[in-house]
């Protein structure tokens, strides 16, 4: 039996090219599992603290190594990709991603946790900028919105569902399985994208190891020395080694990295031009923030619904319910409008909702929280979210000429990785803070096993700290709706009026 011819489209040519959409959701399954990676152990983290007898701050480092190993490379896969194809990349990074998946569920220290999560992380790094390239060089100026408006709502749709299916997991099967799960998954995305994703014309880059030397080396001291702080008491760690040096010596050798990114006469790993474009430098600055609520949210959260309320890790994740169902439904509209209307419409109003649900759950949060007060948050939650993800990620790219979409999707997705590395590093810190001014500690032995409910004199203590931690996340969305302020009109929109730029509507001419 013949296969059926695969469905066609037109371009502003005539010509029939093949439908993109295919591709698109092929893609789409590895990147919303990579997603889900991102904040599924964090619905684990009480039987991972109590199974590898751990404490709370190695157990967010779980969580960190994973997204700093995620951040730091990402900026130069996406040259790899326009080098050696996207579509060659995001298979290889598939498989390093599923491997290391397994060696996860392995482990049986928390050491090896941690390294396994590294390797994950490495993997995530080459195939995400590759979604967003072959976005940009596949699909027309006129679809591009809607193209968009899918990865981003899957970027949503991810952190959402991540502890959701973390509880059904570490419920039923165990804390591993949400590794394992990982393995089939990975083997049915590899075969769609390789029946699938076209494979693209490549371009020779030459690349900047000095700019990832840099880079990696002053996220790693500038993360380690913050999450680090609380357990150092902010002072020595060893001999001359101190947390402050650590912080300053990581803000020195970035800001030696932005310097070597000026003065990089041949291909710097971050085009500083790019930031030229100002609807490109908001939409990283505003997705950095909105990366960072999202990552530090689940650690406060899920610890207290399991400790506090007693939940099971299901019923934890299942309290998300709302906010993955409100992104779901919206996230049709959302994409018709990011073609239509100004982004900083869409991207206020979004701030605001998401920002107001937050602020909303630190003042609700109580031992005894009626249900229904955390279920409206929630969907408050997901209905802001979802004029966040997609809108920022297509306005970030729209002004970009194809032959710099790797390099545009690169330090998109770095940024918003660093926003996630800064979030489970900032809320690690505070809720340590928290805990010792509230008069309480956190060890495996103090309240960390599965199924068991802190006793009531410390159930409101720890309420008090888990809520006043959360308050962070409003203030650095504050700092994004901000920025959405200075939004510009795009220059490439569907209904963008003929009496607009002359050049308004066709691609820039390739430099």
């Amino acid at each position: 039996m013949t296969a059926p011819t695969p469905p066609t489209t037109t371009d502003a040519t005539g010509t029939e090219q093949p439908d993109p959409w295919p591709a698109l959701w092929a893609l789409c399954i590895g990147f919303f599992m990579i997603l889900v990676d991102t904040t599924i152990v964090t619905v684990a983290t009480p039987a991972i603290i109590e199974d590898l007898q751990a404490g709370v701050n190695e157990v967010v480092w779980v969580t960190s190594a994973y997204l700093l190993a995620y951040a730091v490379p990402v900026l130069i896969t996406g040259r790899l990709g326009d080098r050696f194809g996207p579509k060659n990349l995001y298979l290889v990074g598939l498989t390093v991603f599923t491997i290391a998946s397994l060696a996860c569920g392995l482990t049986t220290t928390i050491e090896g946790l941690i390294a396994a999560r590294v390797a994950q992380g490495l993997g995530a790094s080459m195939m995400t900028p590759q979604t967003m390239a072959v976005i940009t060089r596949i699909f027309p100026i006129e679809r591009r919105g809607s193209a968009m408006a899918l990865w981003g709502a899957t970027a949503g749709v991810a952190t959402l569902v991540g502890p959701i299916a973390g509880g059904l997991l570490v419920d039923s099967l165990g804390w591993e399985w949400i590794f394992f799960v990982n393995v089939p998954v990975g083997i049915v995305a590899f075969a769609l994208a390789w029946r699938l994703v076209p494979r693209l014309e490549t371009h020779t880059h030459s690349f900047d190891w000095l700019g990832v030397a840099l880079s990696g080396a002053g996220m790693f001291l500038l993360v380690f020395g913050i999450q680090e702080g609380e357990q150092y008491d902010w002072s020595t760690i060893t001999g001359p080694i101190t947390v402050w040096r650590l912080i300053v010596v990581g803000l020195v050798v970035l800001g030696l990295f932005v310097l070597w990114q000026a003065r990089n006469r041949q291909e710097p790993l971050v085009p500083l031009s790019l930031f030229r474009d100002r609807n490109f430098s908001v939409s990283n600055l505003s997705i950095t923030t909105v990366s960072f609520a999202f990552t530090a949210m689940g650690f406060p959260l899920m610890l207290w619904a399991q400790l506090v309320r007693g939940y099971s890790p299901t019923q934890a994740g299942l309290l998300l319910v709302p906010m993955a169902v409100m992104s779901i439904v919206t996230a049709p509209l959302t994409g018709k409008l990011t073609d239509r209307v100004h982004p900083r419409t869409l991207t206020v109003g979004g701030f605001a909702g998401l920002g107001l649900a937050l602020l909303l759950l630190s003042v609700v949060l109580a031992p005894d929280t009626p249900l229904w007060q955390l279920l409206a948050v929630f969907a408050l939650m997901g209905l802001g979210s979802s004029f966040l993800w997609g809108p920022l990620a297509t306005t970030a790219n729209r002004n970009l000429p194809p032959q710099r979409a790797g390099a545009g999707s690169g330090v998109y997705n770095a940024t918003r990785q660093v926003g996630a590395v800064l979030g489970s590093a900032a809320i690690a810190v505070l809720i340590d803070a928290r805990l010792a001014a509230n008069g309480l500690s956190f060890s495996p032995s103090e309240g960390g096993a599965t199924g068991t409910t802190l006793p009531a004199q410390v159930a409101g203590p720890f309420t008090d700290a888990m809520a006043q931690a959360l308050l962070l996340l409003p203030a650095v969305l504050a700092l994004g709706l901000v920025a959405v302020l200075f939004f510009e009109r795009p220059r490439h929109f569907a209904d963008a009026p003929a009496r607009d730029d002359a050049g308004a509507d066709a691609e820039p001419a390739p430099r």
